[in-house]
C-alpha cells in the first residue's frame, strides 16, 4: 500500500480520472475532496462493511493508530475498568451486553487497556 503525507491543498491523482485533494484537518478528522467519474463508486469503509462488503486486507485498524495521540490519564483508566466491571455484572441478562462488550474490547483491547494509551 502506498502511504503519502499531503499538506493542505496538495492533491494526488489515481489513473487519469480521479483526483483526491487534502482540504484540512480538524482534530482527528481529515477532510478530503474527491473528483471522480460518476461510474466509479466511492463508499466509506463503514458503509461498505455494514452492507456486507469485505474490509480490504490492506486496511489497518484505525483505532489503534490514532488512540496513541489521545490524552490518557488515570481517571480514564478507572472509568474503563468500571465499565468492564459493570458489563461483567450484567452478563447473561441482555444480548446487548455482548454487543457493547465487543465494541469496548475493539476500541480498548483488554490486555493493553491502561498502559498502551499513556502519553508518557
Amino acid at each position: 500500500m502506498l502511504c503519502l503525507a499531503l499538506a493542505q491543498g496538495e492533491y494526488l491523482t489515481i489513473g487519469g480520472d480521479v483526483v483526491v485533494q487534502f482540504d484540512r484537518m480538524t482534530g482527528d478528522r481529515c477532510k478530503l475532496l474527491i473528483e471522480a467519474p460518476r461510474e466509479i463508486s466511492i463508499l466509506r469503509g463503514e458503509v461498505l462493511e455494514r452492507t456486507g462488503g469485505e474490509r480490504p486486507s490492506c486496511v489497518f485498524s484505525a483505532p489503534r493508530r490514532y488512540r496513541r495521540d489521545l490524552p490518557w490519564d488515570q481517571s480514564k483508566a478507572q472509568a474503563l475498568t468500571a465499565m468492564r466491571t459493570l458489563l461483567s455484572q450484567m452478563d447473561g441478562r441482555d444480548g446487548n451486553v455482548r454487543t457493547l462488550r465487543r465494541q469496548l474490547d475493539h476500541m480498548f483491547p483488554p490486555e493493553k487497556s491502561g498502559q498502551a494509551f499513556s502519553n508518557g
